[in-house]
């Protein structure tokens, strides 16, 4: 069994389709995508996918198999990446990482923690999904993030700020007379979900409407905030979202509280257990600071 072989199953599981993951994700032909599978699967001695009506899925043993077969591969891209640091010149490097939006707010109290080592250190920043900097800490590709705790990690996570979720609507929407919106006054509008890659965001969500005693059809999932209030603009929908969005509001769309027992969703830093990064010892070091600044 090789790499490849792992990687080109796990391309066909995540686009649902052959067709896809030759073209878009592994740039080769389908037939050779078919084979590489074919063997995958004599070597493993089962079916790990087959077609179904929504295009490939996978069996049982290939729900089994596809989790060790991620942590397979991030562990080998750490090992390159560890192999990699070993040889570059003294000064060293700290990736942060941030949930798209999260480092208007984070990034200045990061590098005030960081202040003292600036000089010694080259800190990178990106943004992205959350799911997306979790694998970016597992593969080594990042040294901590500010994110939601995703499942299925080898990631430690610590609390750093507790958040509440508020309705967004289009500016001139009739609920945006209100101070505050209960949930059942979300029944009978249009309204968008979080897609499953936002997937701690749309438990949380899942999680209050129950409680609530809600249902709703969702009109659209989308899991990128710039999309959800392009869409709550232009299609007249209302969305739950962390209150951070409110940063990165348009005219066309506000935002209102909920009414009530009002749902939370954490902010974390996440880290890989294995790193052993002496500029994420610091920064772990000096968490409680990073808190204390968030209550002030």
């Amino acid at each position: 069994m090789e790499l490849r072989h792992l990687r080109y199953f796990i391309a066909v599981a995540e686009t649902g389709s052959l067709t896809l993951a030759a073209e878009q994700r592994l740039h080769t032909s389908q037939p050779s995508l078919s084979r590489q599978i074919r063997d995958l699967e004599d070597q493993v001695g089962v079916e790990l996918l087959r077609r179904g009506a929504r295009g490939v899925e996978l069996t049982d043993a290939g729900r089994a198999f596809i989790d060790h077969a991620r942590l397979a591969l991030s562990q080998v891209d750490a090992a390159v990446e560890a192999a990699r640091r070993a040889v570059v010149p003294a000064k060293q490097r700290f990736a942060l990482g941030f949930l798209t939006g999260q480092e208007m707010t984070w990034l200045p109290r990061a590098m005030h923690l960081l202040r003292e080592e600036l000089p010694n250190v080259d800190v990178t920043v990106s943004s992205d999904y959350s799911p997306d900097l979790a694998d970016a800490l597992a593969r080594g590709k990042l040294d901590l993030a500010f994110m939601r705790a995703e499942p299925g990690f080898d990631l430690d996570y610590a609390a750093v700020h507790r958040e509440p979720l508020v309705v967004l609507m289009p500016s001139d929407h009739p609920l945006a007379a209100q101070k505050a919106v209960r949930a059942r006054q979300l029944v009978g509008q249009p309204f968008i979900a979080m897609a499953h890659k936002a997937k701690v965001l749309r438990a949380v969500v899942d999680d209050y409407l129950a409680r609530e005693g809600v249902v709703l059809t969702p009109t659209q999932s989308v899991d990128n905030p710039a999309m959800v209030m392009s869409l709550v603009a232009s299609t007249r929908g209302l969305t739950l979202i962390p209150r951070y969005v409110e940063n990165l509001l348009p005219w066309s769309v506000v935002s209102r509280p909920l009414a009530g027992s009002v749902p939370t969703i954490d902010l974390v830093i996440g880290h890989s257990r294995s790193n052993a990064s002496p500029v994420l010892k610091l920064f772990l070091s000096r968490l409680q600071e990073l808190v204390a600044n968030e209550h002030r």
